[in-house]
């Protein structure tokens, strides 16, 4: 016990020192010197991460994937991240990673825990006929409509997955409302006459791509 105090008093110690000896990158020359270090010294990758830094910001969301041409290249997308992760890892299907991507999803958006499948079962129905995937952001999947979602998951019937929508109380409201316009759905609200059961595919909005990861949703 006496070996583990001693162990982390040792490390604060040495955390705090590390940050007394850290310099900021504070300009766009810093970030491409400690990309290309991070890049095996590929000066190229470094100035590219340098740019995505510079477009993106701070709060920005930076991703590097396998391409079909031959040159790096940077793309930058309009999207968002929140702190909500799968409500369940059985939708897990890049296990590789441990994450679920979903090419091209119908999102639905509710401001309504959701329990009863029955509520969700016309919004699945659609969905499987247009075959595409689902992503449902609610304030919360549970019961038999999480089960159910799993199962459909499973068996192929809808690739689909469910999370939390981020903040709590009005904050939340305002959150979906900034996914909604992002998006170009609509948040199905029984305040303003929306019921999930009634909801349509126009109702719902689409992505080029989400990413879920166990702590973060990315669209």
């Amino acid at each position: 016990m006496d070996m583990k105090r001693g162990i982390d008093k040792a490390v604060i110690a040495a955390v705090d020192e590390l940050k007394k000896l850290s310099v900021p990158c504070s300009d766009s020359t810093a970030i491409t010197q400690v990309g290309t270090i991070s890049a095996n010294a590929d000066k190229t990758v470094g100035v590219l991460i340098a740019e995505a830094m510079a477009k993106v910001g701070k709060e920005g969301v930076i991703t590097v994937e396998e391409g079909s041409g031959l040159q790096d290249e940077l793309a930058v997308v309009e999207g968002m991240q929140f702190d909500r992760g799968y409500l369940s890892p059985y939708f897990i299907n890049k296990p590789e990673t441990g994450t679920i991507e979903l090419e091209s999803p119908f999102i639905l958006l509710a401001d309504k825990k959701i329990s009863n499948i029955r509520e969700m079962l016309p919004v699945l129905e659609a969905v499987a006929k247009a075959s595409k995937p689902l992503l449902i952001i609610a304030e919360d999947v549970e019961g038999e409509a999480l089960a159910t979602l799993v199962v459909n998951n499973m068996r192929g019937i809808v690739k689909a997955a469910a999370v939390k929508a981020p903040g709590f109380g009005d904050r939340r409201k305002a959150m979906l409302q900034d996914i909604a316009i992002l998006i170009a759905g609509t948040v199905i609200s029984e305040e303003i006459g929306l019921e999930l059961e009634k909801a349509t595919l126009e109702d719902m909005g689409q992505a080029k791509r989400v990413v879920i990861t166990k702590d973060t949703t990315t669209i």
